[in-house]
């Protein structure tokens, strides 16, 4: 969780009135944070929400306060007007780093206090909610030092200019060498022939995100009267609630922000966006998760507290809230900020009037049972992550992409999905193995996640088996056999016909029929499967979805 610093009379001052520190620190739970220390006029306060960017200042906790404690409440207005700089986006950047949204703030008031927070805020923004400055990398330059319009493209590693904090003029490939931040970030660019690059019209370096900015542009000062923002990235759902984040905290400081023309060939867009988002709530639903007895107007007076606008439909509330937020994906978001502006604390608790005596669930005791005959029939169990990657689900297994579960934020690339099979698992454990003898038998039971539209999040869990041999002298019989004692142990009546499957030999894969519907299939690995894995062993492979058994 992000953990910032932030001057108590600055927050006070931008809160509106002075708070007690006792007080405060009851107060700022309001902003899903809490003071660890006070030292002197310096607060230390964690954030325990790392998909909120904007409470990561003095500036968004302010805002938030406001809402409580004060007759701001309801949803923030920020009024935008279009500048004259434009962005033009080289199509080259494609390859690379191929989005960026910006801004323009004048009629900046900058002072120590308020620098260091544009600083952090921007650091925190980038280094958390964007993922160490993969998905979300922000620059801040000084606006009178840049001639528009600016063009976002690529340079080779021979071009120079003198990075931030540096004085003697470098290549970019001595920046990655040479700089603390090179050093620290180039793992971003690394194989790259060209990297991305910020420049002005009059041919001034601002940056090569996500690394470094220029000494000359880049450097913002308490002198600094106008500034330019730019966040580069890979997809708007980052880039922009960070853009709004860092525009909304200037503008509570009293400067005018402008919009960017953002040029993408003949498509050009206009940022930041503060256009309102929109959601509703039932109030039904709100009781009935928080347990609490809520009229309509109750709710839409504890949403208007969390900077919602509101609009009561009956039983039904709709609801718009700032661009700068994007955490909202369920009406139980929504209900948390109802239960957050009530107070966790004011809500009483209740003794379960029925009481129930806790049992093993059927699934788990057949599973349990299954597992204990593959041990006996010399296999070894294993127990791999629901989460991984489409490289491993489909690139490596021979299958053309499909439509699975994601991940909306992920932290990592390798694990950005949910396994829809168990055999990649299987092929993933061989591949780290290969220094132990063979012949390899492993199995494992678990869940895979899948599609589902008639389910209310959507996705369904389906418990399955899958068993793997890998040796030097294997085939499909040596495991149809084993498959045969499993079921016919488990006392299933079942038939094989030929299929056929990309991760299979043609011709050496079935499929496993109970009461004429497919559960499963049996085969040998496609030696394409097989390179794809740098496995030098034959592998013959099952599974078995246990929902149909």
């Amino acid at each position: 969780m992000p953990t910032i610093e932030v001057s108590y009379s600055d927050l006070c001052e931008l809160i509106g009135k002075e708070i007690p520190i006792e007080k405060l620190k009851q107060h700022i739970l309001f902003a899903k944070a809490e003071i660890d220390a006070v030292n002197g006029d310096l607060l230390k306060i964690d954030s325990k929400d790392t998909n909120r960017p904007d409470l990561w200042s003095a500036e968004g906790i302010a805002r938030e306060l406001r809402g409580r404690l004060t007759d701001d409440k309801g949803l923030p207005e920020y009024k935008i007007e279009k500048s004259n700089v434009i962005v033009k986006v080289d199509e080259k950047v494609s390859k690379f780093r191929p989005l960026t949204v910006c801004a323009v703030a004048k009629n900046l008031k900058m002072n120590k206090t308020s620098l260091s927070q544009l600083i952090q805020l921007q650091e925190k923004v980038s280094g958390t909610f964007g993922r160490g400055r993969n998905e979300v990398a922000i620059g801040v330059y000084d606006l009178s030092k840049i001639k528009s319009p600016i063009t976002y493209t690529t340079a080779k590693l021979d071009k120079k200019f003198v990075p931030l904090d540096f004085e003697e003029e470098l290549t970019i490939k001595e920046i990655l060498e040479k700089h603390p931040k090179g050093k620290e970030f180039g793992h971003l660019v690394k194989g790259f022939k060209e990297i991305p690059i910020f420049i002005d019209s009059a041919g001034e370096v601002l940056s090569i995100p996500p690394i470094i900015n220029s000494n000359h542009t880049g450097k913002v000062t308490e002198d600094t009267r106008e500034v330019f923002i730019e966040c580069s990235g890979f997809d708007f759902k980052f880039l922009m609630p960070a853009l709004n984040v860092i525009a909304a905290a200037l503008i509570d400081r009293g400067a005018k922000v402008e919009s960017v023309k953002v040029v993408y060939g003949k498509k050009p867009i206009h940022t930041p966006d503060f256009t309102p988002k929109k959601t509703s709530v039932d109030v039904d639903f709100v009781n009935k998760v928080s347990g609490l007895n809520l009229s309509a107007k109750d709710v839409a007076k504890l949403l208007e507290q969390a900077r919602y606008k509101t609009s009561v439909k009956g039983r039904k509330i709709e609801l718009f809230y700032p661009a700068y937020r994007q955490d909202i994906m369920h009406q139980r978001d929504v209900v948390e900020d109802v239960i957050i502006s009530y107070g966790y604390n004011k809500i009483e608790p209740e003794i379960i009037s029925k009481k129930t005596k806790g049992r093993i669930n059927d699934l788990e005791i057949f599973c349990e049972g299954i597992a204990k005959k593959m041990v006996k029939l010399g296999f070894q169990e294993i127990l791999s992550y629901t989460l991984t990657n489409k490289d491993f689900l489909f690139n490596r297994m021979n299958l053309k992409e499909e439509k699975i579960v994601e991940i909306e934020n992920p932290i990592s690339v390798n694990w950005n999905v949910f396994r829809n099979w168990l055999l990649p698992s299987l092929m993933e454990f061989f591949s780290h193995n290969q220094h132990v003898n063979y012949p390899q038998k492993i199995f494992e039971i678990g869940d895979v996640i899948l599609i589902d539209m008639k389910k209310e999040t959507k996705t369904k869990d389906v418990r399955k088996v899958s068993a793997a041999i890998a040796d030097s002298r294997i085939s499909y019989s040596d495991l149809a056999s084993l498959l045969d004692a499993l079921l016919s142990n488990l006392h299933v009546n079942y038939e094989l016909k030929k299929s056929k499957h990309p991760s299979f030999i043609d011709g050496r894969a079935v499929d496993v029929i109970m009461n004429n519907k497919r559960i499963g299939f049996i085969g040998e690995i496609h030696p394409i499967v097989l390179k794809n894995w740098k496995l030098e062993m034959p592998v013959v492979a099952f599974e078995i979805n246990l929902d149909e058994l």
